[in-house]
């Protein structure tokens, strides 16, 4: 069971509200990052505040219902606002401690609890799935439709690894768009909003679709971390959302972060999204495949928890998860993971046939779990090589910089993910520094 959460500092109340742009919210569950003037950390006052008026535009034209916005900077929190509403009909607004659907923003969180293990020793990257997973032993990869419309396979040139699932190049799929292997996926019910636990998924379902494409010929987002989740039930003997709790929540103090909707419901936050005219319409299902009259989908993660969906968090929350890899490892005592481990998860795996990533990942590789910048003149942003992170699909999106010691965060609730607005807002978030 979690300790009472501590109170919430106010190191930079007096400045914040002289500014008359950051006021403080009471009643924050997570401990907090202790929070100080922009001056402080290097990041210019004045600038900070083309952000500010840029967020509030997209609220203000109902672009979006509510965003909250933090930036930290050497491990201290110089900008934590909140916009608009968090739930229009009900008139609430949106607040610094509002609690949002993280998504595949799970995803990080799930490499980090993989990766305990393996400083325990527990597995090699090299290591093969069906070490651990034996029904993959037979892997087949998809290599066309004959005539008759079946899927012809052939053996794969190598067996997937434990690397493969951390870095999105094992030949999985996420069964979510129209080919052959995406159907085979649909029809088996490889989907973490139908699958009735991570072994039903991953033990049981997975192993009789084939492969997609060449293990390590391509990079193709995937089911790859509810892998990685069921690799960390096995190894460490534990249900994967207990395991979090253990590890990582309990640890860093984040109190707020739990699987499916918050336990608090009072500061859950709504899902919005464009409704064709102009306007915003509610999305009640915050994965947006809610058929009228049924429950909200993401209720049941907290029963049955997956890799890469899922979590419910704050900003706070996830700052603080987000400081201790740019810390590198470690937070207010507390140490997480390895220095040497998170250079490790911070850098381009991507083998050869690969190399970077395309499209609106341009510029960018991908490490253990997080994609990572490598060429900021190549990905048409501000930025700093070896940032590393990841987002999710209600437009939630947390870049973590080691070299500018710095957390950037975004909860924007809604769907589907903008990208050109978080682009902006990253933007916005680097012409801050000095």
């Amino acid at each position: 069971m979690r300790t009472q959460p501590l109170p919430r500092g106010n190191a930079a109340a007096s400045w914040l509200l002289a500014a008359g742009a950051w006021s403080i919210a009471a009643g924050l569950a997570a401990a907090p990052l202790p929070e100080v003037a922009p001056a402080d950390v290097g990041l210019s006052a004045e600038r900070l505040t083309v952000l500010d008026a840029a967020m509030q535009a997209r609220i203000d034209a109902r672009d979006k219902a509510g965003i909250v916005v933090l930036i930290a900077k050497d491990g201290r929190v110089a900008y934590h606002k909140a916009y608009g509403m968090a739930d229009v009909e009900a008139h609430e607004p949106m607040r610094r401690d509002s609690i949002v659907r993280l998504q595949t923003m799970t995803k990080p969180i799930t490499s980090v609890a993989l990766l305990t293990l393996y400083e325990q020793g527990k597995f090699q990257l090299s290591d093969p799935l069906d070490r651990y997973i034996p029904a993959m032993a037979n892997l087949r990869v998809f290599t066309g439709v004959d005539a008759a419309g079946n899927i012809t396979t052939e053996p794969p040139r190598r067996k997937p690894t434990i690397h493969d699932v951390f870095r999105h190049t094992g030949g999985f799929s996420y069964g979510t768009g129209t080919s052959p292997v995406d159907r085979v996926y649909q029809q088996l019910g490889i989907d973490n909003a139908r699958a009735a636990s991570l072994r039903e998924m991953i033990a049981e379902k997975l192993p009789q679709a084939p492969l997609l494409y060449h293990p390590g010929d391509q990079w193709v987002y995937s089911v790859s971390h509810d892998i990685q989740a069921y690799l960390v039930e096995h190894f460490s003997g534990m249900p994967f959302d207990e395991y979090l709790e253990k590890t990582i929540f309990g640890p860093l103090g984040m109190n707020d972060t739990s699987f499916g909707l918050p336990r608090d419901r009072a500061r859950q936050t709504a899902v919005y999204g464009p409704d064709g005219n102009g306007a915003l319409r509610r999305i009640e299902d915050g994965q947006g495949r809610r058929a009228p009259g049924d429950a909200d989908s993401y209720a049941r993660f907290a029963d049955v928890s997956f890799g890469s969906t899922g979590l419910s968090s704050t900003t706070m929350d996830y700052a603080r998860f987000a400081q201790m890899l740019v810390n590198g490892g470690e937070l207010d005592g507390v140490r997480i993971l390895g220095r040497k481990t998170v250079e490790l998860m911070a850098s381009n795996h991507l083998p050869p046939a690969v190399g970077q990533l395309s499209g609106r990942n341009a510029g960018n590789g991908y490490g253990l779990g997080v994609i990572v910048l490598v060429d900021p003149p190549l990905s048409g942003n501000l930025g700093s090589v070896g940032q590393f992170g990841w987002a999710g699909a209600a437009t939630t999106w947390v870049i973590m910089d080691p070299k500018e010691k710095m957390v950037s965060l975004l909860f924007a609730q809604h769907m589907p993910i903008d990208f050109p607005f978080a682009y902006t807002w990253q933007t916005l978030v680097y012409q801050t520094i000095e």
